[in-house]
């Protein structure tokens, strides 16, 4: 009281106001400061925020992070609550506005390789938490990424008003009537904090989503994310509740799949810290969704593999009618696909494709990558390897970019569907240089409208100042 005294009657306002808005804010929010931190915390990994927002050995959230598009590299934004670099300055309102509907506080429009399309549905209590989180536990980084540089028309950002008006679905989640807390949770956690169309549905030529097609995989650069919808043969439905929880929370199922790629690291990063609470009610959620069928799947990729027989003693000697002798240098008899299996892949995954126990290495019999209707992911896996961290325990695979031409990785992995997966797959050279490339130009389709719009455009001013000089001169 003795301090209130002696300051200005302003600023005893101002102070007062500031401590009843405190109050209100805490009040509001219905748990204490750190319960909200806590809580902002988990919903931050529910949506792999760390993922996009975090370099190669930067700082967390600190941005910088290069994100391939097909327009070009977009830089990740720094969002540690640094007031000049950050978003230490945000009110909440101008925080729920960026997570929302993608506009930052200075009014620029996000490109949507920032999954707002999705976060659009955060409800009130979660945005607040989240809020929290990143303005009182995230360390504050003064770091300016570099500046993303698209081509004409694409680095105009204001275009993305028009994008959103044809393509943003604006407000909060709202549960839907006659289903469960569990499966309006599973909802929620799918397709907005867990942003799981955003890789798993296709897009149209404007790049947004397919909702007709939701959860029927998708291509994200050279990697192509499964159908996970409830289609027994094409998707998970013939998954258990329990065996999607485990692959979420670990990121294999022994005669069923491995996670690589951009789901290993969502494995990693984001899935494993969920609750098994949470985890049931995203299973229970997609095991409800609607069934997609692709004609070319005939029955669930876990299926294919049943070969037992070894190999390698084939490999190392000829029948000769009267016994077996020692093959000739180079095994001429044999694909070079079984020599660069034999030579890269055996003493891990072993010369049945089995595997080891505990599938530390896993089997490549049963396994959803070798199964599929093309062989892009397992081709991905043989150039950049495989790399998961779930708890303590450590998964690694090397990478054979730098070691093996296109021309024997297409070796390599026709060899490997051939004996262990989908034996109707063919793999090319041609195919492996693109993937080693990045994959198929998505943005093509996209590009070609927009040339063919800007080349309209002109006939048409020219025409119109045309027939504007005529009337002029009449």
């Amino acid at each position: 009281m003795k301090f209130s005294m002696r300051l200005p009657r302003v600023l005893q306002g101002l102070l007062l106001t500031m401590l009843t808005a405190g109050a209100a804010y805490a009040a509001d929010a219905g748990v204490d400061q750190t319960e909200l931190i806590a809580r902002g915390r988990y919903l931050a990994k529910a949506a792999d925020c760390v993922a996009c927002h975090t370099a190669p050995g930067g700082k967390p959230m600190a941005g910088g992070l290069p994100i391939d598009s097909p327009f070009g590299k977009i830089y990740a934004s720094n969002i540690t609550p640094s007031k000049t670099h950050g978003i230490g300055s945000y009110t909440e309102a101008q925080f729920a506005r960026a997570v929302r509907e993608g506009v930052n506080v200075q009014g620029q429009r996000l490109y949507p390789a920032m999954p707002y399309t999705s976060y659009a549905g955060t409800t009130d209590e979660d945005i607040r938490a989240l809020y929290a989180y990143f303005l009182h536990d995230v360390e504050a980084v003064d770091t300016t990424p570099p500046p993303t540089t698209l081509a004409f028309p694409f680095n105009q950002r204001w275009l993305m008003i028009g994008w959103n008006l044809l393509f943003l679905d604006r407000g909060p989640f709202i549960p839907v009537e006659g289903k469960d807390a569990q499966w309006n949770r599973g909802k929620y956690l799918v397709d907005t904090l867990a942003h799981c169309g955003a890789c798993h549905t296709p897009r149209n030529v404007l790049m947004a989503e397919k909702r007709s097609l939701a959860f029927s995989g998708g291509q994200v650069g050279p990697w192509r994310a499964p159908n996970i919808t409830s289609d027994p043969v094409s998707g998970i439905g013939v998954w258990s509740v329990d065996e999607l929880v485990q692959y979420m929370r670990n990121g294999a199922v022994e005669g069923k799949g491995q996670a690589a790629g951009g789901m290993a690291e969502a494995i990693q990063n984001s899935l494993q810290y969920l609750s098994t609470e949470d985890l049931t009610a995203i299973a229970t959620y997609l095991k409800d969704s609607v069934p997609v069928r692709s004609s070319a799947d005939t029955r669930p990729a876990f299926e294919y593999g049943d070969v037992d027989v070894d190999f390698e003693a084939g490999l190392r000697a000829v029948n000769t009618g009267i016994g077996y002798q020692a093959a000739g240098p180079g095994y001429p008899h044999l694909t070079t696909g079984a020599q660069l299996y034999s030579a890269n892949c055996a003493s891990c995954h072993q010369t049945t494709g089995r595997g080891t126990r505990g599938q530390a290495f896993p089997s490549l019999a049963h396994n959803t990558v070798l199964g599929r209707d093309n062989a892009d992911n397992l081709v991905n896996v043989i150039l950049d390897g495989l790399h998961i961290r779930v708890g303590d325990e450590e998964r690694l695979m090397p990478g054979f970019k730098d070691a093996l031409t296109d021309a024997q990785v297409a070796q390599l992995a026709a060899f490997v569907m051939q004996q262990y997966g989908n034996p109707t797959v063919t793999v090319d050279e041609a195919r492996v240089k693109v993937l080693r490339q990045g994959g198929d130009d998505a943005g093509a389709p996209l590009r070609r409208l927009m040339e063919w719009s800007a080349i309209a455009a002109v006939i048409v001013l020219a025409l119109l100042a045309a027939w504007w000089k005529r009337r002029r001169h009449r």
